[in-house]
């Protein structure tokens, strides 16, 4: 059995098992991109936390000599484990009909993802800096704002389904 066979083997049965109570409000593949996504946003926060609190013990951490702060040297930790594992899943668990090429999503998928890094950097700095919202909420709603832009990226452009040529005439 291949990689991708196995881990659909193993995470869709559970994961199907908690869809048939939120049917009437998502979609099979919404439900499971909420899954996956949550699974994977609960491990990167867990990761940034462990991290933070008990590998980087000094407020400067140097990575390739290059001096960082703790805050984000866990950051860049707990990002290199959770894009590798996000990328997996949406490719081979939530989008699997895509038939684009692989080194094709993961670029997109990159591209969404540093996107994303982006507006949650300035979204925070307008919210916060400029407007004076507090800071946990604004990043709260800048949350649910980014979860549904990189929803609909994943699905019209990242993992999209190409039609064929064939397709297209029909």
């Amino acid at each position: 059995m291949n990689f991708a066979k196995g881990l659909r083997a193993i995470l869709l049965p559970i994961i199907d098992f908690f869809y048939p109570p939120f049917r009437k409000i998502f979609d099979l593949q919404t439900f499971r991109y909420l899954a996956c996504g949550g699974g994977n946003a609960a491990l990167n926060l867990l990761t940034f936390y462990l991290a933070y609190n008990f590998i980087f013990q000094q407020e400067v951490v140097y990575l390739m000599s290059y001096p960082v702060s703790r805050y984000i040297a866990a950051y860049l930790l707990a990002l290199s484990i959770s894009f590798p594992i996000g990328f997996t899943l949406n490719k081979f668990v939530v989008f699997q009909q895509s038939n684009l090429q692989s080194h094709v999503q993961l670029f997109r998928y990159a591209f969404v993802t540093v996107s994303s890094i982006l507006f949650d950097y300035l979204l925070l700095h307008f919210l916060v800096g400029y407007l004076g919202f507090w800071a946990t909420p604004s990043q709260a709603l800048i949350i649910v704002f980014l979860s549904l832009y990189a929803y609909f990226c994943q699905t019209y452009f990242t993992f999209k389904t190409v039609k064929s040529p064939a397709e297209k005439e029909s």
